[in-house]
């Protein structure tokens, strides 16, 4: 028996009214709680874009891996880190390890490639960090505003 898909789908009701268990038309509590985690995400999201980018020695290599980390020149932001290089994918897992002044301990850290542009001096990876301990969020964030203050008073 062949499933038969509504002839048009309204996108403030979506294919099966009432579904999500409120207003059908989304304009009630559900669309108003979804609005709003929608908001709160593009935020954080946008935090993360919007945090500076220093420039950091990077120590890498594919999550679960037992080979060597390879280190590469790369910048880090309060979210991820980014690098020059070939041979990961989006969607890889990787691991990053990398070294703050504050510290006394490398960071390590555990991410996915968001993704991997192509520019002047090759293709970038992007990765997000995931998982980050909350120690190691607030070291970069302080690592970051030292940098900037420093910037300032040159």
């Amino acid at each position: 028996m062949d499933a038969q898909l509504p002839e048009r789908v309204s996108p403030e009701v979506g294919p099966f009214p009432g579904a999500w268990g409120g207003d059908t038309d989304m304009s009630g509590k559900i669309g108003t709680a979804m609005a709003e985690r929608n908001n709160s995400m593009s935020d954080k999201a946008e935090d993360r874009r919007d945090s500076p980018r220093i420039p950091m020695r990077l120590k890498l290599r594919r999550a679960g891996s037992s080979a060597d980390f390879e280190e590469r020149d790369g910048d880090l932001s309060l979210g991820g880190c980014a690098w020059n290089g070939e041979g990961l994918e989006a969607g890889a897992q990787v691991e990053a390890r990398f070294k703050l002044p504050i510290l006394p301990d490398e960071v390590e850290a555990k991410g996915e490639v968001l993704h991997v542009t192509q520019g002047p001096q090759g293709p970038t990876v992007h990765v997000r960090f995931a998982d980050m301990p909350v120690e190691a969020e607030l070291a970069i964030a302080r690592h970051l505003d030292d940098m900037r203050l420093a910037g300032e008073q040159h």
